[in-house]
C-alpha cells in the first residue's frame, strides 16, 4: 500500500515541503502527499505588513492551493485540523463554513501512514486587559487586510472632517521585533504615497506612528549592531519609539504602559510575542511546552510519536549545545522543510534519519523603500553587515528564493517581468 503523508499547514515551510515531496515522491508514486489548509490560497507571512499597509495587493501575489497541488504531484484538502487519534493513525478536520454561516465542507477525518504538523504560530498578547478586544493583529491576510482597509477608513474620514485637529491619524504598534519595525517604516511610507495620491489635507507628519518594545531596544532577537540603526532610522522617519515601556492595558482609544504613560491611538497593532494555534497543547497525549509548541527531537520527529513530525513555529526544537530552541524564524522553516523532504523518503525506504542542525545565515530588516539593515553570515565571509541599497537587494531576493521553491526559476522569472511591466499601470499603493 502506498505511503501516505498528511501535511497540516499551507504556510512557507508546509508549502515548500508538500511541493518537494510532490516532485518526487508523489510524481514517482512512491507516496501519496496530502496538503491541508484552513485557506484556498497562500501568501508569504513576512509579506503581511506590505499588505496591511497597502504596499502589496494580496490578490496579485497569492498562490491557489489547488492549482499547485495540480502542478506539483500532491492532493489538496480544504479544513482546519481540530483532533487527532495516534492510536488509528487519523487527524479530524473541522467542518468549513461560507460567510453566511452554511456547511462548505463536512467535518471528516483523514488517515496518514507519517504526519507532519506545520501549522506556524499566531501573535502572544500575555493575556493583556483589552489588547484581544481593541488591538488588531498580522497572523493572516485577511487581518492584514481589515488593518488596511481600517487604516483607509479613518484617512478617508480624516480627509472629509474640517474641524480642527481632525487630520490627526495615530497608530501605535505593539512590539518592536521584526513585524513591528518593518510595519512602522511601510506606514510611513503608506502616509507619503496617500498624500501623493490626494489626500493631500492629512500631511505624512499628520500620521503619528508610535513603536512600543516592552524591552530595552528595538529588535531584541538580533544582534545589537542591526538594532542601534534601525533605531536611529525609525526616528529619522518621524516614528516615536519607546522602550522598556510595557503595555499594561489596552483601550478603545489608548495604551496604557506599566509605568502608568497614557499612549492615545486610533489604530492599535499587537506585534508582541508567539505562541502556536491552541489546539496543539496535550493534543492525544503529544508533549508540548506552554506557548503550545510541539516537543520535537533533533529529527524533528514529536518526542511522543515517531510517526509524527513537526517543524516551523509551532515546534520547539533543541539546539545542540545550547539551552535555547531553534528560533521561530522563516529560514529556519525553509532549513527544516528541505531535510524533512529527504527524511521522509529515507523513512519510506526504512533507513535511520538525519538529524536538524539550525544554520544562521543572517538577519536582514526592511525599512520600506526608505532603507535596509542586516547581516549575512556564511562560512567564507563570516558575518558581513549590509544597509541602504544592497541591503534591500537581498532582502527582496529571500522573497524570490521562497517563490523559487515553490514554481521554479522560469515561472519565477516570469513573475518578476509581470510586476516589473505592471508597475506603470498601477498605483503603487492600494487604494480600496
Amino acid at each position: 500500500m502506498t505511503h501516505r503523508i498528511v501535511i497540516v499547514g499551507g504556510g512557507a515551510g508546509g508549502l515548500e515541503l508538500a511541493t518537494r515531496l510532490g516532485k518526487t515522491l508523489g510524481k514517482r508514486g512512491t507516496a501519496s502527499v496530502v496538503l491541508v489548509d484552513a485557506n484556498l490560497t497562500h501568501i508569504w507571512k513576512p509579506l503581511l505588513h506590505e499588505v496591511a499597509a497597502g504596499s502589496l495587493n494580496s490578490s496579485e501575489d497569492e498562490l491557489n492551493y489547488v492549482a499547485q497541488a495540480k502542478w506539483n504531484h500532491f492532493e489538496f484538502q480544504l479544513g482546519r485540523m481540530s483532533g487527532l487519534d495516534r492510536a488509528s493513525k487519523q487527524i479530524f478536520l473541522a467542518a468549513t463554513l461560507d460567510e453566511n454561516g452554511q456547511e462548505l465542507v463536512p467535518a471528516r477525518a483523514l488517515g496518514y501512514d507519517s504526519l507532519v504538523i506545520a501549522v506556524g504560530s499566531t501573535t502572544n498578547d500575555f493575556g493583556t486587559r483589552g489588547a484581544a478586544e481593541h488591538c488588531l493583529f498580522l497572523d493572516t491576510r485577511k487581518q492584514a487586510e481589515r488593518f488596511h482597509q481600517q487604516l483607509l477608513n479613518h484617512y478617508l474620514r480624516a480627509h472629509a472632517a474640517h474641524t480642527e485637529g481632525s487630520e490627526q491619524i495615530s497608530v501605535a504598534i505593539v512590539g518592536a521585533g521584526a513585524t513591528g519595525v518593518e510595519l512602522a517604516a511601510e506606514l510611513h511610507h503608506a502616509a507619503h504615497e496617500l498624500a501623493a495620491y490626494g489626500l493631500g489635507r492629512i500631511k505624512p507628519e499628520n500620521m503619528r506612528i508610535t513603536l512600543i518594545e516592552a524591552g530595552p531596544r528595538v529588535l531584541p532577537a538580533l544582534p545589537e549592531r542591526i538594532g542601534g540603526p534601525v533605531h536611529k532610522t525609525l526616528e529619522k522617519l518621524g516614528v516615536t519609539v519607546l522602550t522598556n515601556a510595557a503595555v499594561s492595558e489596552v483601550t478603545a482609544d489608548a495604551l496604557m504602559t506599566a509605568s502608568g504613560q497614557v499612549i492615545p491611538a486610533s489604530l492599535k497593532v499587537w506585534a508582541a510575542g508567539i505562541r502556536a494555534p491552541g489546539f496543539l497543547a496535550e493534543i492525544d497525549g503529544l508533549e508540548s511546552n506552554r506557548i503550545n509548541q510541539l516537543q520535537v527531537l533533533p529529527t524533528l520527529q514529536t518526542t511522543r510519536d515517531e510517526n509524527i513530525f513537526a517543524f516551523g513555529d509551532c515546534a520547539a526544537c533543541p539546539q545542540p549545545g545550547s539551552d535555547r530552541n531553534v528560533p521561530p524564524r522563516a529560514q529556519a522553516a525553509h532549513q527544516q522543510a528541505s531535510l524533512l523532504a529527504k527524511s521522509l523518503k529515507l523513512r519510506i525506504e526504512g533507513k535511520p534519519l538525519p538529524e536538524y542542525r539550525y544554520r544562521d545565515y543572517g538577519s536582514l530588516i526592511s525599512l520600506s523603500s526608505f532603507s535596509a539593515v542586516g547581516n549575512l553570515m556564511g562560512n567564507l565571509t563570516g558575518s558581513v553587515m549590509l544597509e541602504g541599497w544592497l541591503a534591500r537587494m537581498f532582502y527582496v531576493s529571500l522573497y524570490r528564493m521562497h517563490q523559487m521553491a515553490l514554481y521554479g526559476t522560469f515561472r519565477t522569472a516570469m513573475l518578476m517581468l509581470g510586476s516589473r511591466i505592471g508597475r506603470g499601470t498601477e498605483p503603487r499603493l492600494k487604494l480600496h
